[in-house]
């Protein structure tokens, strides 16, 4: 199953613009906000997620769309900033920490194109606008793995996935550049069963978190390879992926 998010709403496949250009300090300051500022648009009722700090909290500070702007419905937030859908154009305002300074925003931040892309088990073929760019598993959503080659790939103009793997896949940008943040990936092994969450890795993976009273030891219950992470006996940890 595929949805297409941002760009077309349709029931059979989408894509996602992840990230936003954000207004740099000084605009936020002549809007009249202390904090960071991020304008989250959904266009053709799709679902876009905008990075921005949400660590001490999210304001809607200006709606621009007619259609509504509903906590729940048509906003909300998770780990790594706000989403928006169902028409919902916003500017947000991060929550400053008390007694911080407001931070220097030089410049814009990268936008980052998201492909989600579901197989139910047959192969599913996921149409997006490639023009020879390199394709990376974002995250993966699905409880049965994501490997490249076997459980997902890409073509010309086309992310497909097969054998029930489910995901996210960023798309470079012209230049073959994937936008350089760490991301955040929670893989549980529940059980004591072994467990792999699939996630391209070209540099590294690090515990940020472990969830688990189990030990989390690299090499032992937990380890990582150019296609995801893997834990083991208990081993249940949020970690950081780039």
């Amino acid at each position: 199953m595929v949805k297409w998010f941002a760009v077309v709403a349709a029931p059979v496949y989408s894509i996602a613009l992840w990230g936003a250009w954000l207004p740099s300090s000084a605009s936020a300051q002549q809007a009249g906000y202390d904090g960071e500022v991020v304008t989250c648009e959904s266009r053709d009722m799709g679902w876009v997620h905008c990075d921005i700090d949400v660590s001490n909290g999210i304001d809607l500070v200006r709606q621009l769309s007619s259609n509504s702007c509903i906590r729940g419905s048509e906003w909300g937030t998770d780990r790594s900033g706000v989403w928006v859908t169902l028409g919902c154009r916003a500017e947000f305002r991060a929550r400053p920490a008390e007694g911080a300074a407001p931070a220097a925003t030089e410049g814009k931040r990268l936008v980052r194109r998201v492909v989600r892309c579901e197989s139910n088990g047959r192969p599913q073929s996921c149409p997006v606008r490639l023009d020879g760019a390199p394709v990376r598993l974002l995250r993966q959503l699905s409880v049965l793995p994501c490997r490249e080659g076997q459980g997902w790939g890409y073509k010309r103009n086309e992310v497909w996935t097969s054998r029930g793997c489910q995901g996210d896949f960023e798309v470079a940008d012209e230049d073959g550049r994937f936008v350089d943040v760490p991301r955040r990936l929670t893989c549980e092994s529940k059980s004591k069963k072994r467990r792999f969450c699939g996630a391209s890795i070209s540099v590294g993976a690090v515990v940020t978190e472990q969830l688990s009273s189990t030990p989390c030891e690299e090499g032992n219950t937990w380890g990582w390879s150019r296609n995801g992470i893997w834990v083991d006996g208990g081993c249940r940890a949020e970690f950081s992926v780039n």
